[in-house]
């Protein structure tokens, strides 16, 4: 991933495949904006491969990739992580999600206005994308974008989605310590690859085996 344009697009068509097959099999609209994320992230790479073909610089797929990457990831990840657990869910589950979803919001909204009133910049670095953007106070806007991403996958009650909180939790201390300046490319791989265990959460869902934010039911007669 990120190493070239023909990787970007290889693995971006079968990350968006496999993310279609989320989609189609999600039983419930609440479900949908996690599902998606697959087909989200898999699409972010094909964008990425635009990129490498126009050799980085200012542009079009430079911009529209940050808008994926940093406002968009910062805003539905937590929300679609709070949808998805319903009306049903614990009341302690939804009060701890509430709060990445506030900060996310928040994040997003300030990650915008940073792209809409500054230039994005993208460098071919070798075999990895560097991006470029004028955002004050980066490091508490840094750490409240982590937190909007992570954080509610951390604090779900369900097991999939915690594992794959982990795993990218995991993947952004990698490639934070590896690839310093180029994070933001090789996080975004790691998690769109990440996001194919989105696919277990969804076949275990479509097989009736029962949902964390599903109130248990008893038999009437």
């Amino acid at each position: 991933m990120c190493w070239s344009a023909t990787a970007d697009l290889a693995a971006g068509t079968a990350i968006a495949a496999v993310g279609l097959v989320c989609v189609a099999r999600t039983r419930r609209a609440r479900d949908l904006p996690v599902a998606a994320l697959p087909l989200l992230l898999g699409g972010h790479q094909l964008v990425e491969a635009a990129l490498w073909n126009s050799g980085g610089g200012r542009g079009p797929a430079a911009t529209a990739w940050a808008v994926i990457a940093l406002p968009l990831l910062a805003v539905w990840v937590p929300w679609g992580v709070l949808l998805a657990a319903g009306p049903a869910a614990d009341p302690a589950v939804r009060r701890r999600l509430l709060v990445p979803a506030a900060v996310g919001s928040a994040t997003s909204g300030f990650l915008a206005y940073c792209l809409a009133t500054r230039p994005v910049t993208a460098e071919i670095r070798g075999h990895v994308v560097g991006y470029g953007v004028s955002v004050p106070s980066l490091p508490l806007v840094l750490a409240g974008y982590l937190f909007a991403t992570l954080g509610p996958l951390l604090l779900a009650g369900d097991r999939l989605l915690r594992v794959l909180g982990v795993v990218m939790a995991a993947g952004a201390a990698f490639c934070a310590l590896v690839w310093r300046l180029e994070f933001a490319s090789t996080w975004c791989a790691f998690a769109a690859v990440a996001s194919l265990l989105v696919l277990g959460w969804v076949r275990r869902d479509a097989g009736g085996r029962g949902h964390w934010f599903l109130a248990p039911r008893t038999n009437s007669r």
